[in-house]
């Protein structure tokens, strides 16, 4: 399967309220898939993470659509991944007046979709 990624359109979430780590094992199920095969796959996976990321992927076909006139039809999910980002600081207090430090992780979520190129 070709892609052309001169055509590359993306869209990008920031600072979503969830852990890179547990986002990118849902992203490398959709990397390379078709736009409705990714819609499918993350409409039944029982993950958190899905929510976010679905939302992510129909901004950029939205955005293929709209800003390059491509076909939601030929679209693949070229590029998925997800970024680190600021963790949030909260403390937990503890016997004896001591306080443990609490990191909530947020990250940053990229979807790029480019139309498939038909070989003839």
């Amino acid at each position: 399967m070709a892609v052309d990624t001169t055509a590359e359109v993306k869209a990008i979430a920031r600072y979503i309220r969830m852990s890179p780590h547990k986002v990118r094992r849902v992203l490398d199920q959709i990397r390379g898939r078709s736009y409705r095969e990714a819609l499918i796959i993350l409409e039944f996976m029982p993950y958190r993470a899905c929510d976010p990321i679905l939302k992510v992927l129909r901004s950029a076909a939205a955005n293929a659509e709209h800003n390059e006139g491509l076909d939601r039809a030929t679209l693949v999910v070229s590029q998925a991944y997800a970024d680190g980002g600021p963790s949030l600081r909260r403390y937990r207090p503890r016997a004896q007046g001591r306080a443990y430090q609490i990191r909530k992780p947020t990250c940053h979520i990229t979807v790029a979709v480019a139309p498939e190129i038909t070989e003839e």
